[in-house]
């Protein structure tokens, strides 16, 4: 697929397996980006498909930077973007569609180095700590 280009339509990645996402997150590293501290606006975040770490890595960048995108590759990473750069920066609004799934596929990947809470805890108290309004629906 990327070999003509990147993607242009979100959720390429969703029916590779975890190999398969792993490496499609790696290659949105070559991705296209937005203007340097683009701030303010309303996101959406299609979460029909995060049942692991990287598909909500990879839905969350498609969700600020469009398909093929990259906002990171681990919480670090995406805790780096916030700050600035080649993407959106706080304050912006993230509308988290069925973030019931992630929630649960989720609930057993603990980051006990960060308090014990789980990814999906992490990553949402990540993005308000640093300026994110997040509406979980």
């Amino acid at each position: 697929m990327w070999s003509d280009g990147v993607p242009a339509l979100r959720n390429q990645w969703a029916p590779f397996d975890a190999e398969g996402q792993s490496e499609w997150l790696d290659l949105t590293r070559i991705g296209s980006y937005g203007p340097d501290g683009l701030s303010g606006g309303t996101y959406d975040l299609d979460g029909r498909h995060v049942t692991s770490r990287t598909s909500m890595l990879l839905a969350l960048g498609e969700a600020l930077l469009g398909p093929g995108a990259n906002y990171g590759t681990c919480l670090d990473s995406v805790a780096d973007c916030l700050c600035g750069g080649p993407s959106v920066v706080p304050p912006f609004t993230l509308v988290w569609h069925h973030a019931d799934i992630a929630r649960r596929a989720l609930a057993g990947h603990i980051l006990h180095h960060r308090g014990g809470l789980s990814y999906f805890e992490e990553t949402v108290n990540l993005l308000r700590e640093n300026g994110v309004t997040v509406v979980l629906q």
